[in-house]
């Protein structure tokens, strides 16, 4: 991450204020600055101080990192090519993440290797294929379903957050980083679709897409080719052909198509949109059978009564666990100061729960100076 100059800062500045819905006059009477003092420095005729702008940052609800850092070359492209100047939550959040994982990269606590992107695939045959290779990549069964997204992706390079954004913001979003990747999920959708939308962002990741931002997963056709065969790919991860196949001829030989439908969507923690489509997809149920299922709502009773698992995947704000522990080890060792860890946690930590750092033994001392 680079160093920006004081007229970018200056910038920055004015636009975290207007995002932030402050005045010129707010902002400085906050922040302990004259007005004058505050307008100077947003048109960089007037140097910031590090203090100045910390207390800036906290007014604005920005990192302090956003206002002198470049972003990836992902995100700057992206905000290149953007029509206008302005970026939406997730825009804004990918941002911010992504410079958190170039920071703990660059302290040595990320080191995620060389990932060589695929091939994009060209047709379903290909996306299907993909699926089950992805698998593969990422340790997986080749069959069955997939409890954890999150944290076998990290492994791979692609860290995955999720927050809730509110329900007009998109789905999700990805960027390429120097070193891997991050996508975030918006947590205000249901489990099924945020579990969908982290499977679509890997497909992205594994084709090295460089910024996407993804508002309606699971329902793209045909007319955009890209984004169709990508949630074919991500049904084909989440519901493995074969697998599939088997469990539900199994099921239905038994059960009714109800039961059979929210016992398999249980199992394999899809909702019922993405068990349909799946099916259609299989030639496992005619056209009638895939209205009742896309109609069907799974109810506590059919929770108690069938043992169905409920998936917490994903929920409010989760970091991937592998980031969670570089950020507690940086503080362990005090390389990163309480407020930073804080920071770095995205607010699922607070400051008490952090770990208590034992005191140095004055012999100890002597090993930091000889």
């Amino acid at each position: 991450m680079a160093l920006v100059d004081g007229e970018t800062i200056g910038r920055r500045i004015a636009d975290a204020r207007a995002r932030a819905h402050l005045t010129q006059a707010d902002l400085a009477r906050e922040a302990g600055l004259d007005r004058s003092a505050l307008a100077k420095i947003e048109v960089g005729t007037r140097r910031v101080t590090a203090l100045e702008l910390a207390r800036i940052a906290e007014q604005t609800g920005e990192s302090f990192e956003w206002f002198v850092t470049d972003p990836a070359p992902a995100i700057l492209s992206y905000r290149l090519g953007a029509d206008s100047g302005t970026t939406s939550p997730i825009d804004r959040l990918v941002e911010r993440v992504a410079g958190n994982i170039e920071l703990l990269q660059s302290l040595q606590m990320l080191d995620v290797g060389e990932f060589q992107p695929v091939d994009r695939p060209e047709d379903v045959a290909q996306a299907v294929s993909l699926a089950a290779r992805a698998r593969i990549m990422l340790g997986l069964d080749a069959t069955g379903p997939v409890t954890d997204l999150v944290n076998p992706m990290a492994d791979l390079g692609l860290f995955a957050f999720a927050q809730d954004l509110g329900a007009d913001a998109p789905d999700a979003a990805t960027t390429l980083l120097e070193h891997g990747g991050v996508s975030v999920v918006n947590s205000n959708r249901a489990v099924g679709r945020r579990r969908l939308s982290l499977a679509h962002e890997f497909g992205h990741y594994l084709i090295a897409d460089e910024y996407t931002v993804d508002w309606r997963v699971g329902v793209w056709t045909d007319a955009s080719r890209t984004e169709w065969l990508i949630d074919s790919f991500a049904r084909a991860f989440l519901l493995p052909t074969e697998s599939v196949r088997q469990r539900w001829t199994e099921l239905k030989t038994r059960e009714s198509l109800r039961e059979a439908a929210v016992r398999i969507a249980s199992e394999y923690r899809v909702d019922m949109s993405t068990l349909a489509t799946r099916l259609s997809d299989l030639g496992l149920a005619d056209k009638d059978e895939l209205t009742v299922i896309r109609s069907t709502k799974t109810t506590r009773a059919d929770i108690i009564e069938h043992d169905l698992i409920v998936a917490r995947d994903m929920e409010e704000t989760t970091l991937p666990r592998r980031y969670e522990k570089a950020v507690l080890a940086l503080y362990r060792s005090e390389r990163i100061s309480a407020e930073k860890a804080l920071e770095l946690s995205l607010g699922t930590i607070n400051e008490g729960g952090l770990p208590v750092l034992l005191p140095v033994n004055e012999n100890e001392i002597w090993k930091f100076v000889s």
